[in-house]
């Protein structure tokens, strides 16, 4: 019996498990899945967690039950590739035949001093839990500073000013124009929505320091009674620490079959793998499809094709709180309510029928 290892119970190897199971896994092969969590968790809402306006049940989905999956749980240390095991902090290691890394990602702090001790994240549920505690007891008209003005600290942002009005919040961006990479119709579009609903941005910033209660954008000091980093991701650190090349935003660099080049029983899904879109859900899922593709020609001995198709992603959707949203579908720009309505769907979809 080979056992497969799908390391991490992100978005990707959730994609990885519906496809194989119930019908598709061949009867030699068992599947271990591995995660700090007991549940799978949507982490494109831990934004609206940590805003207080869904609970945590909201973002919770059970693990599929088959008896051909084993579902483990521990802190990832690291990946042995030379003796095929996954090593823990806090347990024995776990052997593999094939393993799919699905760990996720970490804040990036750019070497800002402080910004990892006086700060509060939303990578992780554990994280956003702690947000959330820390924003909603908050007291009457105090100042939120949110570092990073993509789309986590935009949706944070716009979900707080719903939650709590009287709160004073400030969103640091470091382009002239929210959202930059977005059409400038967009950008403009969610700039006015915050001005309208009273959240301060600025634009052009620079954050140089943070200290207890104080953001320093361009060396000059500005309190704030709360500060949520959102200010760019790096993969986790087990595969930081892996032995592979990585491109320059530390992301393993894959052969056209998403495996490690020279290891063809190790592959990368998700936020730690180098792809040519920006890390997100929809692309790991996308990627796992093709992931579960060569895994099954690879366990009948078949021939693998010579390319792999593109991935054909449909677009990004965003919110602005619960009424309005923005994206770009099918390179279509989307403001308004249409986006919001979408998005929500989308996530129903997703809860109720596995994606």
């Amino acid at each position: 019996m080979k056992k497969l290892v799908l390391i991490g119970g992100g978005y990707g190897n959730m994609r990885v498990l519906h496809r194989l199971l119930p019908n598709q896994l061949p009867s030699d092969i068992s599947i271990t899945l591995i995660d700090r969590n007991p549940y799978h968790c949507l982490k494109t809402e831990y934004y609206a967690l940590a805003a207080g306006t869904i609970s945590d049940h909201h973002i919770r989905v059970s693990f599929p039950e088959h008896p051909s999956l084993d579902v483990q749980y521990g802190e990832v240390a690291s990946v042995d590739t030379k003796n095929k095991q996954v090593l823990f902090h806090d347990r024995e290691p776990i052997s593999y035949d094939d393993a799919v890394i699905g760990l996720g990602c970490e804040d990036k702090y750019h070497n800002v001093p402080g910004a990892p001790e006086h700060t509060y994240s939303i990578q992780t549920i554990d994280q956003s839990r702690e947000a959330y505690q820390k924003l909603n007891n908050l007291g009457a008209n105090a100042s939120v500073a949110i570092v990073g003005a993509g789309l986590s600290g935009v949706e944070l942002a716009s979900e707080l000013r719903e939650s709590r009005d009287d709160l004073k919040i400030i969103l640091f961006d470091r382009g002239e124009l929210i959202l930059s990479s977005f059409p400038k119709r967009l950008s403009k579009y969610v700039q006015k929505w915050f001005e309208e609903h009273g959240v301060t941005i600025i634009n052009n910033a620079n954050i140089t320091k943070v200290e207890d209660g104080i953001v320093y954008n361009h060396d000059e000091a500005i309190s704030a009674d709360a500060v949520v980093w959102t200010a760019g991701i790096q993969p986790n650190k087990a595969v930081r620490e892996l032995d592979a090349e990585k491109d320059p935003q530390g992301r393993i660099v894959l052969t056209p079959y998403h495996n490690l080049p020279g290891d063809e029983h190790v592959y990368v899904v998700g936020d730690c793998a180098s792809l040519p879109h920006a890390p997100s859900a929809q692309l790991a899922e996308a990627q796992a499809e093709q992931i579960v593709q060569i895994l099954l020609k690879r366990w009948n001995n078949e021939e693998l094709p010579e390319t792999m198709p593109q991935f054909k992603l449909k677009g990004v959707l965003g919110s602005l709180g619960k009424k309005a949203g923005f994206g770009l579908v099918n390179d279509r720009p989307l403001i308004g309510r249409v986006p919001r309505l979408l998005k929500s769907g989308l996530l129903w979809m997703y809860k109720h029928h596995n994606g």
